[in-house]
């Protein structure tokens, strides 16, 4: 596994009508022990109903609305995924899943509480506010004050969360065994290489197969042509860099692969329905 996860925010937490928040996608891992309560979490292809002794993960870049009906008793994960390649554990699963959680479940959700104090949204719950760039990093920066002990079984429990949701049977992995190696290497190859002018041809040639042969290939393992996947993962590495850093969106638009700043505005606004600074406004002070 090429993946490393960070902690950013985990609590336990009362929620009432006012948690009802639509089209939030973050540069994070949402994950969600429900208690007592109800409410749902749903997108344009799914909903789930937020039933108590269940567990939700939603990955990061995945879109989705949250809604509490009455009230809703919660523990809840906030963490951020990083890898060297840019690639991701749920690159082909962007959508909520939803699990029956176990006693281990919230024994490990009150030891990581333990393990890291005063890690709540303690001033708002609204993923416009706490999503800000400078608050990410103050997040991130509690991490470095951990000690050693407490940070690596932090990782512990996030990977034994991580473990049950990759053992589902609607979690397709990657680098599944039945998906050709010259498509995985294509999309590790896209992952390493967003900033260059990547093309239909090229990315077939790179694995030795005629262009239109390799296009239907790609389609069918991934379910999308290659154009529109790599234009989702520029798409999600401009947004990572909006959050996350203070680069101007010329130099945003060079690091995710875009030819201009025209045209990195024109697919960033078609895949997120916000223009980069809308984007950018609503995760800033």
């Amino acid at each position: 596994m090429k993946s490393n996860f960070s902690l950013l925010n985990a609590d336990y937490v009362k929620l009432n009508k006012s948690w009802n928040y639509q089209n939030v996608i973050s540069p994070f891992y949402r994950l969600y022990l429900i208690d007592q309560g109800e409410g749902s979490v749903f997108n344009a292809s799914k909903e789930y109903t937020l039933e108590s002794g269940y567990l939700y993960l939603i990955p990061s870049f995945t879109i989705c609305n949250h809604v509490c009906t009455n009230y809703l008793k919660q523990y809840y994960l906030h963490f951020i995924e990083e890898s060297a390649d840019g690639t991701s554990l749920f690159d082909s699963n962007r959508k909520i899943f939803k699990i029956l959680a176990i006693d281990t479940d919230y024994i490990l959700f009150q030891r990581i509480l333990k393990l890291n104090p005063n890690r709540g949204l303690q001033s708002s719950d609204n993923p416009k506010e706490y999503e800000k760039q400078p608050i990410l990093k103050g997040f991130q920066e509690k991490n470095r004050l951990l000690s050693l002990s407490a940070y690596v079984e932090t990782q512990g429990i996030l990977l034994q969360f991580l473990a049950r949701f990759l053992g589902l049977e609607n979690y397709q992995p990657t680098n599944a065994a039945n998906i050709p190696s010259k498509i995985l290497q294509t999309i590790h190859y896209i992952q390493t290489h967003l900033q260059l002018p990547l093309t239909v041809e090229y990315l077939a040639e790179q694995v030795s197969l005629n262009s239109d042969y390799f296009s239907r290939l790609f389609h069918q393992y991934t379910g999308e042509r290659p154009l529109p996947y790599i234009q989702q993962k520029r798409i999600e590495r401009a947004q990572f860099l909006l959050i996350t850093t203070d680069f101007p969106f010329s130099e945003i638009a060079v690091e995710a692969g875009f030819e201009t700043v025209s045209y990195f505005y024109r697919i960033f606004k078609k895949i997120t329905n916000q223009t980069p600074g809308e984007y950018k406004a609503n995760h800033q002070f």
